[in-house]
Order: C-alpha cells, then structure tokens, then sequence
C-alpha cells in the first residue's frame, strides 16, 4: 500500500462517506491487516473522537461479514468469495456482471472494468460483500470479447483519426492511426477492427476494415445496422462463384427417384415484393373422396451439401435477415431466387408432406416425400384474399376449399388452447432512395391464415412423425422448435397491470384455461387505443421461443411436436430438419445430440440477432420519417415509462419516441417501477404505463435512432 494520506477532510466526514473509504482501503490491499489507528492515518483523520468513531465502523463491519478479525484490534477483508466468471451488461452508465453461476449481479466500478466491454465474457474479482448490499468486484480478466469490430462515423484529422461511437456501446471513442485509415474520410460511416487496448490507455487502437459509406446514406446506414449485431451485409464472392454454376439438375433419373407431382394444381401465395418462394400448396380430389392436399417444400439441401463453402456460410449466417428496404438472404440468390424457388411454370424439386383429408379436415393419412412439382400461380396474399372474398378468380375452387379446411384447422387448434398473436406490423412505403414515404400497417387476413395453417400442420406433422415413438422406444436425435409456458411472475404482473384497463386475466390453473384467457384478452383489446401496448406486453410476458434437441412442446401454438420444416431457403434449422427427415428415412442410426443441440443453440441466437437489426431498421426509419414532421402534434399512448423518461407511442403511425425526465421541468418526477409510472415530488402528477398523452416532435437523431417528444 502506498504511503500517500488522502486530504484531509474540510468538514466532518459523514459516516455514508467514511464507510466507503475505508471500505476502498481494505479492498486495494486485499492482503494486508489494518487496525483502527492506521486506517485513521491512511484517512489523514487526527480527531481522537473520529478515530473512535472509526474504530466502530470497523466493528460494524465485523459483524456485517466484510472484515475478519485476524487478532485482537487486526482487521483483514474477507475476501472468502474468490473470482467468478460472467458477461458483461450496462444499465446506462453503470456497469454490471451477469455471473455464469446466476447469482445476484455485481456491480462494477467505472475504474475498475478494465476497459471490458458489452456482453464481454470476463472473470471478475469479488470483493467481500456486506450484508444487505450489493455485491461488487473489479474485472481482473477479459476471457472472450463479445466483439472486435464496431460501426461509427469517422472523424480524421492530418495525422490521425477516431471513430466516434454511440456510448451506449463504448464510452471511449477508436484512436486510428494514419497508415490504418483505409482513405476513411470525415463524416463516413466505417467498420472498424480493435488492436489493442492497453491498459493505462483511455482510449483503445484500432483499424479500418470497410467505409460503408457518407453518413446519411441509405444504403450505408442499413449496412451500418447489420455491422453493429454482427451480422453480413455482403455475400463473399467464392461464396457467389460456387452457387452461379449451379443448376437445377431435375434429370430423368432424378424424376423417377421422386413423387412426380407435376401434374396437380399448384400454387404459391406470398408477399407481392416476395423473390423466394420455398412453399406451395397443391390440391385435388381423390377417388376415395378424401382431398388430397400436398405442402410442398423446397428441396434446399438436394442442391447444398454439407462440406460446402455454401452449407458453411449458411450455417454460420443460420437465417435470411429481413430490413425494412431489403433482404439479406442466407443462401445466394442464384439459389435463393433462382434454383430453389418455387417460381410458376418451372419443374423444381421439393420435400412434400402430402395429406389426405376429409371435408372436416382430420388427417386420415399423410406421407413425407422427395417430390417433382410445377406450380402454376404465383399469388401475392392480396390476390388470394380476393379470390377468397369475392368468390371469384384463378383456382378459385381451390383456394376456397383449402380456406375452408384451414379455417377448420385454425379452431380446432384454439379450442386446443393455441395463443392468438396476430399482431399488426408497421411498415413503410419506401421511394427509390430508401427514404419512408408513408406508413401502412400489415395485418392477417384469410389468405394469410390459410398459407400459414398448412405450414403449422406440415411442421407439426414432421416433428410428431419423428419424436413420437412407441412404448419403450426412445426418439432420434431432432431438432424442435420449443416454446415454454409463461414465467408465473411476468403472467401475474402482466394481470395486475390490465386491471387498471378494466380486464381480467386468469393467470393459474389448467393450461388451456390460461390460453383461453389470453385470447379473450386479445379480443377485447381489438381496435383499442391500448391495443398495440397490451399486445407487446402479453408477448413479453411469455418465453421466446428457440430451436432446442429436447422436445418440451410448443406452448404458444399447443402442439406437443413442433419444428421448422417450411423454410429451407431462409432458415438453417429447416435445412438440419430436411437432412435428419432424409437420413432416419433410410434408417441411419441417431445423430449426436450434443453437436445438434450446438447447432441449435446458435440458429436461435441469429435469429435473435436478426430480429434486433430489423427492429433497428425499423427504428431509424421511423425516425426518419418524424424528422419531417418536427413541430407537429400527436395522439398518443405512454408505451414505456423509465428512470429516465417516458416513451410514447403515436397512435397514428405507431411511431415511438421519448419524452426526458429533463423535459417534464414543472415538477421533480422519480420512477416508481412497481406501478409503471413517474410521480412528481409537490403535485404528484403522474406519468403511466397506458395513459394518452399529447405530444409534439422536438427532435430526431438519426445516428442515435431516436426521437424526442415534448408534452404538447
């Protein structure tokens, strides 16, 4: 320990104050023993009455299990608590240890993370913890940094140059040497990869590994988005190479290895901006009068082998990723949108579940087949929908048969204890240069529901033919699309809260009952102004669904065996589904389970990275298309209420923006988190969670994506 005295105090040190030196005193010498005459020294305290008082405090400590008592009068930190491991997470300007063993989070001190970063896997040292505090620790090692690159905006001088970030992921801006610049200039987006970072260093080293583009940019702003979750946004061109000299290959031989389906009515149903088409349907009326009704899939995997430069970069980008102007597909668009789409008037090769149904829709019988089909149609959802509503137009005798069972499907599936979230998507109409024009909102009509029916009963199908086995027989290795039931706290939270809305939720019992009043909730709250927010809320109540080898069911959709089976061409999983399907067809023995559940695990965390970047995209459009609309006033809802402000959803767009508590400047407002709400100190006003505000648009920040409003 340094012989250094801190400063003598000015005024008599208050004991919250005293506690915390002497507490950082027996934590920087983990070692050594200390009584109270030399911490009074090391505190530059000289008053005999404060040296008591210090002597007390030690003793306080004793009895708290910080300090043990080596000898009489001796005191040593009880450092009993060692290293643990853990990530990293900020809680806005503060930084926290999420520990591996999940144990309470432990606070770390700005100067004492070691310039560990967000999501970063790191050990930390614990410091001997008082009771009823939280715990603390310093970062003593960076295992695995969650990430090496990072997306900002350049700012150069003559001889060198930052990268400039969003604190929200570090706080200290990228020094960049000349020679690393990559002709980066001022004001451009770039990626930029992490060197070093010395210790005693504020700021970390680093180098330029793409320009994206000028800030402001359309395309450099929604490449921007993917770079900052990791995600690519171009293909590698080997990649590209191996996929163009590819073709269909539907030989002879080929055909009479498969179901030749060519023959049957076929059709795809898709969004009208749609390219890839990996499902149809097809239908006709069999001699025994059952309908025989063919899901027919994409057959990704005939043409993607595993070893491949192709299969690795699937496997690694596991998901398409969908942003608010365009589509980064998992697989090259010669495949994607070429050979494995299902496109009218082209013989493809496809997986089929093929069914056969009687008028009240119960599956007398099913097989899973490799196939040959043509389609005939390519219809755009809103297409179909006027066939099924005006009772008029191509195959419409087809279309109406299969709405019909579907429909059949679909109550069945509810009675059953299926969740109803058809939930009303924001999208933009976007011009040429990617700037939003207007909003619209995309909802599920007929055509929607029947497509999405049939692709439930395939997935179900495959996923039961596999993991349901007899009596004393164990299932083969699989992979399952899971969903578990609601977190009883969230559920119950959740209830408390829409009371104040006038409904009710049954939270306990049978769990089709609790399902059953989700959905009751979801009607009543149908074209209502708090629609939107107890929507998200109920979604947020629940668990995430994720792809897992250990089948637990599907909660959300009450099925018992659930998987992907319907989207080889923008999902890994349904890839892995389509070769295990293949390969315990011709009796090959059961894959490992640990390799799958790896495989797994990592689809479902790009697929919540996906999510994020579309949610992002979402975002800084939404705030694009404010940035016009500064000054103006809005209806709107309180969607978020925090320490910090108030967020407000506009009812007209669904535009989300924040009000800062620094904003609210007729009162001194504190956050009372159990109600959701922010209440002012002398007038009590509140602020929450569901109460209608008018706002006016103060101001936008498009690098920041976000959008401030003011009480109108």
């Amino acid at each position: 320990m340094s012989k250094k005295k801190r400063p003598a105090p000015s005024t008599r040190i208050r004991k919250t104050e005293l506690v915390r030196n002497i507490i950082n005193i027996f934590n920087e010498n983990l070692e050594k023993t200390f009584n109270y005459k030399q911490v009074s020294t090391l505190l530059n305290i000289k008053s005999e009455s404060q040296r008591i008082f210090i002597n007390q405090i030690l003793y306080e400590l004793l009895d708290e299990d910080f300090l043990v008592e080596t000898s009489r009068g001796m005191f040593k930190v009880n450092s009993r608590n060692g290293y643990i491991t853990g990530k990293i997470e900020r809680h806005g300007v503060k930084t926290y240890l999420i520990p591996d063993d999940g144990g309470d989070l432990v606070f770390i001190p700005e100067q004492k993370t070691n310039h560990a970063l967000l999501n970063d896997e790191v050990k930390v040292f614990l410091y001997a913890h008082r009771k009823g505090q939280q715990p603390e620790g310093e970062v003593v090692e960076i295992i695995k940094r969650a990430k090496d690159t990072f997306v900002g905006i350049l700012d150069v001088s003559e001889n060198y140059a930052f990268l400039i970030l969003d604190n929200r992921v570090m706080t200290n801006d990228i020094f960049i040497p000349k020679n690393k610049l990559k002709g980066g200039k001022t004001g451009q987006k770039a990626v930029v990869k992490l060197l070093e970072w010395e210790p005693n260093l504020k700021n970390p080293v680093g180098e330029v590994i793409d320009i994206l583009g000028d800030k402001g940019d359309n395309t450099a702003e929604m490449h921007a988005i993917l770079a900052e979750f990791g995600l690519p946004y171009k293909y590698p061109a080997e990649v590209e190479a191996a996929a163009a000299v590819m073709d269909a290959g539907i030989t002879a031989q080929e055909v009479a290895r498969r179901i030749d389906m060519r023959n049957v009515t076929t059709f795809t149903v898709d969004p009208r901006d749609a390219k890839d088409f990996d499902d149809a349907l097809s239908l006709r009326k069999l001699e025994n009068g059952l309908w025989e009704v063919g899901v027919h899939i994409a057959d990704v995997t005939h043409y993607v082998r595993p070893g491949t430069i192709i299969e690795t970069e699937a496997e690694q980008r596991a998901t398409s990723v969908y942003l608010v102007d365009r589509t980064i597909p998992m697989l090259p668009e010669h495949l994607s949108n070429g050979i494995c789409s299902l496109r009218p008037n082209e013989d493809k090769l496809t997986y089929s579940v093929i069914f056969q149904m009687n008028d009240n829709a119960e599956v007398i019988k099913y097989e899973i087949a490799k196939t040959v089909t043509c389609s005939n149609r390519r219809f755009a959802y809103e297409e179909a929908q006027a066939v099924i509503e005006t009772g008029e137009g191509d195959f419409k005798e087809e279309i109406l048969t299969l709405d019909r069972l579907a429909k059949i499907l679909r109550k069945g599936r509810f009675d059953n204890g299926a969740i109803a979230f058809d939930r009303v998507e924001v999208r933009f109409e976007i011009d040429e240069k990617g700037k939003p024009v207007s909003v619209f909102f995309k909802e599920q009509k007929d055509s929607n529901k029947m497509i999405e029916e049939f692709m439930l009963l395939a997935n179900k199908t495959v996923a039961t033919h596999i993991g349901k086995v007899g009596k004393g027989q164990k299932a083969k290795t699989f992979v399952y699309r899971i969903h578990d039931v609601p977190n009883p706290e969230k559920l119950a939270t959740f209830s408390v809260f829409i009371k104040r809305f006038g409904y009710n939720l049954k939270t306990t019992g049978k769990p089709q009952a609790v399902s059953g009043s989700i959905n009751t909730l979801l009607d009543e709250v149908q074209g209502k102004k708090e629609q939107n927010l107890i929507e998200t809320l109920a979604i947020r109540s629940m668990a995430k669904a994720i792809y897992s080898t250990s089948n637990m069911g599907h909660y959300g959709l009450a099925f018992d065996y659930y998987t992907h089976f319907t989207s080889p061409i923008r999902r890994y999983p349904d890839m892995m589904v389509h070769r295990l399907l293949e390969k315990y067809a011709h009796d090959g023995k059961s894959v490992s389970a640990d390799e799958y559940e790896g495989y797994c695990e990592h689809s479902s965390a790009m697929e919540q990275l996906a999510a994020n970047a579309e949610r992002a995209s979402i975002k800084y459009k939404q705030v694009e298309f404010m940035s016009e609309r500064i000054g103006q006033v809005f209806d709107g809802v309180i969607s978020g209420v925090t320490e910090w402000g108030i967020y407000v959803e506009l009812v007209e767009n669904k535009c989300e923006g924040m009000i800062p508590i620094r904003d609210l400047d007729d009162d001194y407002y504190s956050f009372d988190d159990k109600n959701y709400c922010l209440v002012g100190r002398r007038f009590h006003k509140r602020y929450q969670l569901g109460d209608e505000l008018t706002v006016k648009v103060a101001r936008t920040n498009l690098d920041k994506k976000q959008l401030d409003f003011v009480i109108a």
